[in-house]
Formats: structure tokens, C-alpha cells, sequence
């Protein structure tokens, strides 16, 4: 009886010799990438590397979103919905791994954080300039972020910039402007350093398109869209949040906010507040 072998030999023309060719590690900058995790608890516990590891891969996703955020900004500028809305359609899908990333830190036990978190000392994922960067990028904008990032010139460099810049709503407004819709004066000429404010008359404007979809498709898919965006970002904010009570309860959080409290209030922003508010409006 003859016994087949648990191994695959190596097909003749797989390259081997990467002396002078760019091989996979050397591409993505594996040895910098693997080398970036320092663990600072003294000795050193086990569950520090999870901790690291999660916040790290999730600045990764943060990178991509501003990069794909960027890029729906530029084609709605253009005038160009389609390719806008394919990478609004990307950034969900990295959403949706920013989330469930939040279940697998979710396992670590609140004795186990503790054994380590008094030496993470002030750092906090309030200091995400990534994380506010996007907010910034998506009309939640707060110059007095800017004040955390003072010791970081780059950081603040760049939430500078773009508070002083259109969000992607602002040029969907605009863009629909553009299209013929009865766009609010006030919001074409709206200070953009501020916050987004609701505006009862652009929610009329929705309603007339939400009411005739058919002739509003691409708009209304657009809509949608956007109303997806959000509501990944609310499921984000709140999967954050009941992860820091689980692991931490009420205490406050090592950067001083006051934990638990300040993430409830995160969930109060709103960046397309009306294209919520139309949904009472249809059909009336």
C-alpha cells in the first residue's frame, strides 16, 4: 500500500534568488513593519503585544481611509458620482474590519489590561491624529483638537489643513448644486473650519429625491451611500466603546478624558444629519 506524501515540491520556475530582486518582504518593508512592536511593561506581559498590534493594524486602515477620502473628495470636485461612490464603497468594506478588529482586543481581560496599563503613562488612542483627521475629512470638525497635537508638528500640520478644507459632504452639497438642486446659499458659503450644522432646507431637498428615486437614481444611491458611511462609523464608535467598558469599566482613560463618558458623547455626532432627518419627512 503506498503512502502519498504530505508535501508539495516547489514548481521549477518559482523564483528563489532575490539577491537582486525585489521579494515580497522587501516590497512591503516587512523588517520595519514586524520590527515596530515595543512592548514598554517591565517585565514585559504577554497580552502587551495584542494591545500593540491592534492599534498599530488599525492606523493602518485609518492610512487607507484618508487615502480613499481623499480621493471621493477629488472625483466629487470633478464631478464624478460613479467613481466617487465606488470608494465610498471601499471604505465600508475597511469599516467593517475596524470593527470587527474591536472582538478580538475584546478578549483581553480587565485584570490582564491591568497588568500593563500604567505603563502606556498619558498615551491614549485620543491622540489619533488619523482617527481625527478623518472626522475632519467627513465635516466633524474641532479646532480645538489641534491643541493636542502641539508637540507634533506633522500632526498638526496636517488636521490644520484639512479643518481649513471642504469635507466630502461639503462637496456633495456642492456638488449637487452643480446638478441643479436647490441647494442652501448659507452651506456653498459656509465656513468650513466649523462644524457642519443641520440645515432644515437641505432636508427638503432630499425629500424630493427620495420621493421620486427613479428620477433621482444616482443621487439617491449616492444618498444611501453616505447614509452607510455613517452608520459604520456610529457602529465603530459604539463597538469602541463598549470595549473600553469592558475592559476598563468607568475609569478614566490614560490620555484624561473621562472614559466611558467621553465615548457616549461621540456618539451624539452626527456628519449627514439630514439625510437622517428626511427619513421622518417621506411620505408625509
Amino acid at each position: 500500500m503506498s503512502v502519498e506524501r504530505n508535501t508539495r515540491d516547489l514548481e521549477a520556475g518559482i523564483e528563489k534568488d532575490f539577491s537582486q530582486k525585489m521579494s515580497y518582504g522587501s516590497y512591503l518593508a516587512l523588517d520595519a513593519l514586524l520590527s515596530a512592536q515595543h512592548p514598554v511593561s517591565r517585565p514585559e506581559h504577554h497580552d502587551e503585544m495584542l494591545f500593540i498590534i491592534q492599534h498599530q493594524t488599525s492606523e493602518l486602515w485609518l492610512k487607507l481611509v484618508l487615502h480613499e477620502l481623499g480621493a471621493v473628495r477629488t472625483r466629487l470636485r470633478s464631478d464624478d458620482l460613479r467613481a466617487a461612490m465606488k470608494g465610498i464603497a471601499r471604505i465600508k468594506h475597511i469599516q467593517r474590519s475596524l470593527t470587527e478588529q474591536w472582538s478580538v482586543l475584546a478578549t483581553l481581560t480587565p485584570s490582564e489590561y491591568a497588568e500593563f496599563r500604567g505603563a502606556l503613562q498619558a498615551a491614549s488612542g485620543f491622540q489619533s491624529y488619523q482617527y481625527r483627521a478623518v472626522e475632519f475629512l467627513l465635516g466633524n470638525k474641532n479646532a480645538a483638537m489641534l491643541q493636542v497635537f502641539e508637540s507634533d508638528p506633522e500632526a498638526r500640520e496636517l488636521l490644520s489643513r484639512l479643518l481649513h478644507e471642504t469635507s466630502i459632504y461639503d462637496e456633495f452639497t456642492r456638488y449637487l448644486s452643480r446638478r441643479g438642486y436647490a441647494i442652501p446659499a448659507e452651506l456653498l458659503e459656509r465656513d468650513v473650519t466649523q462644524a457642519h450644522e443641520f440645515n432644515p432646507a437641505l432636508v427638503q431637498v432630499y425629500k424630493e429625491v427620495y420621493e421620486d428615486s427613479a428620477g433621482h437614481w444616482d443621487v439617491y444611491e449616492a444618498c444611501e451611500e453616505l447614509v452607510d458611511l455613517e452608520d459604520n462609523f456610529q457602529l465603530w464608535r459604539f463597538r469602541h466603546l463598549k470595549t473600553v467598558e469592558r475592559t476598563i469599566g468607568y475609569k478614566s482613560g490614560t490620555g484624561g478624558s473621562s472614559g466611558v463618558g467621553f465615548l457616549q458623547k461621540a456618539l451624539e455626532l452626527t456628519f449627514f444629519p439630514e439625510l437622517f432627518a428626511v427619513r421622518t419627512e417621506i411620505g408625509r
